[in-house]
């Protein structure tokens, strides 16, 4: 674990130790440890306590906050086929925002102090520690403040009945990913379609880290051509 004369501490805490590693960091990032206990994040008992959340808290916390916000569309006069149709819309557009931020927010070049330490909290740790199964879903604190803007840029864009039920779409999609997102690296999928997934996303994890940046399904991966190959494809 050296990298330009620094050696990460696995053993101690980790966020103030990676921006240290400079240019190296991309690298060190990206070789997986591969163990369900994460490491240590900070000194503090309290901020680490922030950055530990378990799965099921997503849907606790946000499958309410989508009932109500689609119910507000349906009392202010729209009806359900109107209202499914902008929940679904909702959803579609969070699958280009998940593919987005992945690809070029998660796995953006850092070689900065404070850019490495930004990235390792945003994705970098996931990275390093995939099956760290408390800092798999992103924490509820954290999503309430991006919900913030993102309630704001609907409704700058839709109309005040569509904007409830285009809010809560979204925030499903988000909660869709996410519990997803653990599945595919803690469940242990049965039927062909989440199998599939699961060797996609690990794909990315193990084999080609710069493709595959869908987590739900492949489909932005086609659009833009960042689908990985098979390894059939590639021996060829």
């Amino acid at each position: 674990m050296v990298a330009q004369g620094f050696t990460v501490d696995l053993d101690k805490p980790l966020v103030h130790q990676v921006g240290h590693l400079g240019e190296a960091y991309q690298e060190w990032v990206h070789q997986p440890i591969v163990s369900k206990e994460g490491p240590r994040f900070f000194e503090s008992d309290f901020w680490e306590f922030l950055t530990r959340t378990v799965w099921w808290a997503i849907p606790t916390i946000w499958l309410p906050v989508v009932c109500y916000s689609i119910s507000v569309s349906i009392h202010m006069g729209r009806t359900v086929p109107e209202v499914a149709l902008m929940v679904v819309f909702g959803i579609f557009i969070w699958t280009l925002m998940e593919y987005t931020l992945h690809r070029f927010l998660f796995h953006i070049n850092t070689r900065s102090y404070w850019g490495n330490t930004i990235h390792y909290l945003l994705h970098g740790c996931h990275h390093k520690h995939p099956m760290d199964g408390l800092r798999l879903v992103f924490p509820p604190a954290a999503t309430a403040i991006l919900l913030v803007p993102f309630w704001n840029l609907i409704k700058l864009l839709a109309t005040p009945t569509t904007t409830p039920a285009l809010f809560g779409g979204g925030l499903l999609g988000y909660v869709m990913y996410d519990v997803t997102h653990y599945y595919l690296h803690h469940g242990q999928p049965t039927v062909e379609v989440p199998k599939n997934l699961k060797k996609y996303h690990l794909n990315h994890h193990f084999r080609i880290q710069n493709k595959g940046f869908g987590i739900t399904s492949s489909f932005w991966d086609k659009v833009f051509g960042t689908l990985p190959h098979s390894k059939s494809a590639k021996n060829r």
